[in-house]
């Protein structure tokens, strides 16, 4: 059964660990998305590869017309649309095929947290979770790679008790309005 506080793994690794194009690409999408190591690029190709590997399943089973598999398909797509993957109109077993990893990278908090504007850079908005900044709907959350929910989105923000709760924080992101255009002294 295992010891409860020893996890099993939620990824796999590579087949060859020594593949220069695979190796670069993991290396921009860990810049991209400021990424702590390739362990966390690794977890969401393995989620990605069992979304795939399920609307394959799913996709030879529903050519003999089999009932339950269009109620896991129907599963399937409300866990998607619910994290904000798939769009609910656009829900099609193909839809779910042509999913990358960057579909499940930008689905992050710290990716969102970037996104919204509470952080300068992807880095930035890590230790913000980390360090216990961000909260969701009041509830302070400290895991960066928490997948978070569509209707979670708009929640996000400083938690409360956090000292960047105060607007006028150094380290805090100002938002800078555009300033009017004021006219020169020869203009007209």
């Amino acid at each position: 059964m295992g010891d409860p506080r020893m996890n099993r793994k939620k990824y796999e690794t590579p087949k060859h660990p020594w593949e220069a194009e695979r190796i670069k690409e993991e290396w921009e999408l860990r810049k991209k998305y400021g990424l702590k190591n390739k362990r966390e690029i690794w977890k969401a190709k393995s989620m990605l590869r069992n979304y795939r590997a399920q609307a394959r399943y799913l996709q030879a089973k529903l050519r003999y017309g089999d009932e339950q598999a269009a109620r896991q398909q129907k599963q399937l797509f409300g866990k998607l649309t619910r994290l904000g993957i798939i769009n609910e109109e656009g829900a099609t077993l193909d839809a779910v095929l042509s999913l990358n990893e960057e579909d499940i990278l930008k689905r992050r908090l710290q990716t969102i947290v970037y996104l919204k504007g509470l952080a300068r850079t992807p880095k930035q908005a890590r230790q913000f979770i980390v360090h216990g900044h961000i909260s969701i709907a009041g509830r302070k959350v400290t895991i960066p790679g928490y997948m978070v929910r569509k209707e979670e989105e708009n929640m996000i923000e400083y938690h409360e008790h956090s000292p960047l709760s105060d607007e006028m924080h150094p380290m805090r992101p100002q938002v800078i309005e555009a300033a009017p255009l004021e006219k020169k002294e020869g203009d007209e």
